[in-house]
């Protein structure tokens, strides 16, 4: 028998999205003694006992007050409806207590709001969901938000962005409290990555602008097809009939930031589709995406994501995917012979 790992509690309010009630429900709910004996004791806690409303269609049924979550050894809050409405006082009120009274408590998307008004992240770094995190910083100015990261583990309260990484906090309780061998087995069970660290970047696209901003469209989709190229300001700047001054200010104006550092974020998302959908080598990968070397896709890629290109790359084997689909066949058929060569 293992040393039991205690209660978790999850505080339920109406509205609260599905998926985000379901992750810790399946994470910790559901009884694996086959892994671990004992297993956890787990609570829906909610203001009032009985049934409350999940997303617009669905009933959680939660039979313990807040009064409950006192008592819980781990409080999970999960997102919140909208996060420009008002957090109920009692919650607020029963994450403090708890919090107060020893508990770890860890929060999921924008369940950040509910810990940052307890005052619960004053002062620390905190995660949520990227599209909220300027709203929180204002609200909370206290509070250090990190937009870039999975989850962040400090200590007794943990924070974690949207949806898929709040599966990756409670993975990380799970190890935490029952060691790895159990959270991968459980990860397995789920279909998803074993572990997927904190510090690893939140997978926020960078699309090309909706809208010909400022005429840069056209040589933004040429620059995109032609990553593998060692691409200058001079030689975009040439094609776009500009001074490299001037290509810098309007490319700033449609796009948010440099043209250099718009090519390494497409190098970058190139870098991380081709290790997820091909079991091309690290140098090959450099080469298509861009870097030019295994060593400079590495440095970059580990500055971006946040992870090594190999340890990016294994996310994507442990969890048991299968990787014969048709897109990582056709880009794994590739040779050298078949990089692109664009026409001008």
């Amino acid at each position: 028998m293992t040393v039991s790992p205690g209660t978790v509690a999850v505080a339920v309010t109406d509205g609260v999205p599905i998926f985000e009630v379901a992750v810790p429900c399946l994470v910790f709910g559901q009884s694996r003694l086959d892994l671990a004996d004992p297993w956890y004791e787990f609570r829906l806690c909610a203001a009032k006992p009985g049934h409350t409303r999940a997303d617009a269609w669905f009933l959680a049924d939660t039979p313990y007050t807040l009064e409950a979550l006192a008592s819980a050894d781990t409080v999970i809050v999960p997102a919140c409806e909208d996060v420009h409405e008002h957090t109920p006082d009692e919650l607020v009120e029963a994450i403090r207590a708890a919090h107060q009274r020893g508990a770890r408590i860890a929060s999921i998307c924008s369940g950040a709001f509910v810990l940052a008004a307890a005052g619960l992240l004053d002062g620390r770094m905190a995660a949520t969901h990227w599209m909220h995190a300027t709203l929180l910083a204002e609200r909370y100015p206290a509070v250090r938000v990190n937009a870039d990261v999975l989850y962040v583990d400090d200590g007794d309260v943990l924070t974690s962005a949207g949806t898929a990484a709040g599966l990756d906090l409670c993975l990380h309780l799970l190890r935490c409290d029952l060691g790895a061998e159990v959270a991968n087995a459980v990860a397995r069970r789920l279909v998803v990555p074993a572990h997927r660290p904190g510090g690893q970047a939140q997978y926020v696209e960078h699309p090309l602008p909706a809208d010909d901003a400022d005429g840069l469209a056209p040589l933004l989709q040429w620059a995109s097809n032609h990553l593998e190229r060692p691409l200058t300001l001079a030689e975009l700047a040439s094609r776009a009939h500009v001074s490299p001054r001037t290509l810098v200010r309007r490319f700033h104006a449609a796009t948010g930031t440099t043209p250099l550092q718009w090519l390494l974020t497409q190098r970058v998302e190139r870098a991380r589709e081709l290790l997820e959908a091909t079991d091309l080598s690290i140098e090959y990968v450099a080469e298509r995406s861009g870097f030019g070397s295994a060593p400079n896709l590495r440095h970059h890629f580990s500055a971006s994501v946040g992870v090594p290109p190999t340890e990016y790359r294994r996310t994507f084997r442990t969890a048991g995917w299968d990787t014969s689909d048709s897109r990582r066949g056709q880009l794994s058929d590739l040779t050298s012979s078949d990089l692109p060569h664009h026409s001008d």
